[in-house]
């Protein structure tokens, strides 16, 4: 079966790619004799690779012979992205062939109207987008973004806007904010802040997103906010480049000593970066020399990333399993002949873990779906669960085809994932899938990996086989706290907001 990620002839850059929910990417640069054109004036570039995540287009430049410059008008970057819905996506019968591209300003809005079908019927939640190369590739290759390195939640029913985590070294944290924190209010100066509410009430919760301004290093907010202690605090913060580090230095790892039994918990938070690898590899260690045989694998918030971080997180599950089936991921008919199959590969620290506890919310998407759907046909019924509420529900993977000249990535749908067990239709998420779940809360009054934080407390009840209450329904168990939230989400996400949701 053909393997896109190890194809020798393919320069290969495998890696998934969400958009607040995940998607499964690979790049490849096929020879220029086997291309096929998307279009006599477009260069393409093909990333393609996974599986309920998203992949990067082929690097190269490759194009069509006679290309020519200067080909970016905006009917050029429609067509194109018409050319690759009509070769690549997963669900043709599911494209609107009555849209005219000439009513269209916008890639995107172009795209949205294109797969409205496939939304309708929750085949494509979003997950269909044009985004920059530039932005998409520095991303990934150097783990960096540029903002305050808070996520944001809003509270839908009472019109508040709370951080759920805070990057390490990022100006929110160095200014006092934490997961907990609310904020108040917004403004260029102590002279012209506006309060959360208003904002919201002027704009809904975009205008907190327009107030917080645009996500470029040395833009400068004065922020009111307040701790969760209930101090109040108000400080200027100017945004800066700072590292996505895709496991904390506080909480990412740690030993959870219940009732005399470790306990391993994980908090990854991306598989975007590359690092993410290495961290993963040093987790478990950690967890190999402390005689961890439970886990509790936090991916609350987490949208996906890298395929190749996936498949690293799945042979440290996988002592003991080499060879055997990872995952499948398949294309539509018409590119069968490029689908793949992946199997567990060694890994120094990997352990076999008895009993496993998946924290997962609506957050929860793409390669973290992978990896907990990959999992289940090689754990026993009693022995793993989702704690929490419902996982987004995203099965399905995107190729990145890059329009070079215009820095254009459009990542659309084309490809579907499946376990060992050809199970992989989750697309009302994955609580109807895993044999146990454990309704909780996202208790933001907590630190995160705190064995008294309500989702990790009803881990550990599963754990030690005491008892809960199920998931029962897709919102069910999500951040409620006499609240409901849902993560905060610019009309026009830069690339680290797709794949980091709530990220400003």
């Amino acid at each position: 079966m053909f393997d896109p990620c190890r194809a020798p002839a393919l320069t290969a850059n495998c890696y998934e790619f969400l958009s607040g929910v995940a998607s499964l990417t690979m790049k490849i640069d096929l020879p220029l004799a086997s291309r096929t054109a998307l279009s006599a004036t477009l260069a393409l570039s093909l990333a393609a690779c996974g599986g309920g995540s998203s992949s990067p287009a082929p690097t190269g430049g490759g194009g069509t012979p006679g290309q020519p410059t200067g080909t970016c008008a905006i009917s050029n970057q429609i067509g194109f992205a018409n050319d690759v819905l009509n070769e690549w996506y997963l669900f043709p019968s599911l494209l609107d062939n009555s849209v005219n591209a000439a009513n269209f300003t916008t890639v995107q809005s172009f795209l949205d109207a294109r797969v409205a079908p496939a939304r309708a019927q929750s085949r494509d939640k979003g997950f269909t987008f044009a985004t920059s190369i530039a932005d998409e590739n520095a991303l990934i290759n150097s783990g960096s973004s540029a903002g305050f390195g808070i996520r944001l939640s809003f509270d839908t029913v009472n019109d508040r806007v709370f951080l759920l985590e805070t990057f390490e070294n990022a100006p929110g944290f160095q200014a006092g904010m934490d997961r907990g924190t609310e904020l108040l209010a917004i403004g260029t100066t102590s002279a012209n802040l506006q309060t959360i509410q208003s904002l919201i009430a002027a704009g809904g919760p975009q205008a907190v997103v327009d107030a917080l301004g645009p996500s470029d290093p040395g833009v400068t907010r004065v922020i009111r906010f307040a701790q969760v202690g209930g101090t109040v605090i108000e400080a200027s913060i100017a945004k800066a480049d700072f590292s996505l580090d895709p496991i904390s230095d506080r909480y990412g790892a740690l030993i959870i000593n219940d009732g005399g039994k470790n306990v391993g918990y994980l908090n990854l938070r991306t598989f975007i970066i590359d690092d993410a690898a290495d961290q993963l590899r040093d987790a478990f260690q950690l967890f190999n020399s402390n005689g961890v045989s439970e886990l509790i694998i936090d991916f609350r918030y987490n949208g996906g990333g890298l395929v190749s971080v996936s498949e690293i997180f799945g042979d440290l599950l996988g002592e003991g399993r080499v060879g055997q089936l990872w995952s499948k991921t398949t294309l539509r008919a018409s590119k069968s002949s490029q689908n793949s199959t992946q199997f567990f590969e060694s890994e120094v620290n990997a352990l076999q873990a008895t009993k496993i506890a998946f924290i997962t919310t609506s957050s929860t998407a793409s390669a973290s779906e992978l990896v907990i759907n990959s999992m289940l046909p090689y754990l026993n019924a009693d022995s793993v669960a989702l704690i929490g509420g419902n996982t987004s529900g995203k099965p399905v993977g995107q190729f990145g085809f890059d329009f070079d000249a215009c820095d254009l990535r459009v990542r659309a749908v084309t490809f579907q994932t499946v376990n060992a067990d050809d199970e992989g239709d989750y697309f009302n998420g994955l609580a109807s899938a895993v044999p146990n779940t454990c309704r909780a809360n996202d208790d933001i009054s907590n630190p995160l990996g705190d064995a008294n934080e309500t989702s990790v407390a009803t881990a550990l009840d599963f754990l030690a086989g005491r008892n809960c209450t199920a998931i029962s329904g897709k919102s069910d168990g999500i951040a409620q706290r006499e609240r409901e939230f849902e993560m905060m989400r610019p009309a026009e996400p830069s690339a680290a907001q797709y794949e980091i949701p709530g990220l400003f």
